[in-house]
């Protein structure tokens, strides 16, 4: 038999389908009650509000996600993201806010952060930034030396979903690069972006910042927003980049500028280099062409650790992807005409005569 529920108890289900209990006597107002259900300080917060006690003091009750959140912003770890990072986090905090702000930090398990990823789960890329948010907060709230908010982390063991396209963003192909070559001739601000994004091995975070004061003696000297690395890296400015940065219009501090000729940031290039990828007919993106760059080092015999060099990789995993697939690529081509010599070499035996091995066959069991 279930067990019968207390008097005054009662709860409605939210539209994420979580549970939110509350206290209400009669036609009263509603005390809502933040404690996990069933634990010992839920039962404390109901006989509280039955028996018409004042709330608990901000001092005691139970801390909240959102006071947790904002103690992480006021933090040296929350500090030392980068800024694009830091803007991608406020987007999903205030969604979270706004659905769980007011729950317990505490009652945030590792059911709690699965449930938030499954409901982002029709867009894959958008359920990993929540769970990679959530995972740096809590790294840090769980750290002893950190915030010690909480006693664990209820992020440890949840993981990333896979998308569609398990490589990621597409790598670009020669033909998707010549198309776009194309349709966006040297000296156009879209040809620009793409030799620089191409050329260089840069991010799309790095290449808006990069100019004529990162170049010295035809070599680039630049610190990446991102720690990979020791967080610097020199790509040569190969002639075929010089000779687009030669012919295109620049501003003064970043080569890549909007039509007012203003620097222009991360998410506006990213949405104005996806539009003229449409135009041109290429399904790439802006992280795709420095794949294609990689890959194209890769297969003309580049080593893991030039590749870890000129895209600034800190460890060999990344660059290992691409030798290893250039390599698998350079060891079929090898392999291929081993199966035509294979053939070859079968049509040049001796052709036996219908019945010939059976009779030899014969012969052998008979002792002939």
């Amino acid at each position: 038999m279930p067990k019968p529920r207390p008097p005054h108890l009662i709860h409605e289900a939210t539209r994420h389908g979580r549970r939110n209990w509350y206290v209400r006597k009669g036609h009263g107002p509603r005390i809502r009650l933040r404690a996990p259900y069933d634990t010992q300080a839920f039962w404390a917060e109901y006989r509280a509000a039955l028996e018409g006690a004042p709330k608990p003091s901000k001092a005691t009750r139970a801390q909240s996600l959102q006071w947790g959140i904002d103690r992480y912003r006021a933090s040296s770890a929350w500090a030392a993201l980068a800024t694009a990072t830091r803007r991608q986090s406020e987007n999903i905090f205030g969604a979270v806010i706004k659905t769980a702000g007011e729950d317990a930090l505490s009652a945030i398990t590792a059911e709690t952060i699965r449930a938030g990823r499954e409901r982002r789960a029709a867009a894959p890329h958008a359920a990993n930034n929540f769970l990679k948010t959530m995972r740096r907060f809590f790294k840090w709230a769980s750290d002893p030396q950190g915030g010690a908010l909480v006693s664990s982390n209820p992020t440890l063991g949840v993981k990333l979903l896979k998308g569609k396209n398990k490589d990621g963003f597409h790598t670009w192909t020669n033909e998707e690069i010549t198309r776009f070559e194309a349709r966006w001739p040297i000296g156009t601000r879209e040809r620009l972006a793409l030799d620089l994004l191409l050329y260089t091995g840069l991010s799309r975070g790095d290449v808006v910042r990069l100019g004529r004061q990162h170049v010295s003696g035809g070599v680039i000297t630049f610190r990446m927003e991102k720690e990979r690395g020791d967080g610097v890296v020199y790509p040569p400015v190969l002639p075929v980049l010089a000779a687009t940065i030669a012919a295109t219009k620049t501003g003064d501090l970043t080569f890549l500028v909007s039509e007012r000729g203003s620097p222009m940031v991360k998410e506006s290039f990213g949405n104005w280099f996806r539009e003229a990828c449409r135009e041109a007919g290429c399904p790439g993106s802006a992280h795709g062409l420095r794949k294609a760059g990689a890959t194209r080092a890769a297969e003309n015999g580049a080593t893991v650790n030039q590749l870890m060099a000129l895209f600034g990789w800190r460890t060999e995993k990344m660059a290992l992807v691409y030798t290893r697939k250039a390599d698998r690529k350079r060891l079929a081509a090898q392999a291929g005409p081993l199966l035509a010599a294979a053939q070859i070499s079968n049509e040049n035996l001796p052709h036996l005569g219908s019945g010939a091995g059976d009779s030899a066959n014969d012969r052998a069991k008979s002792g002939a």
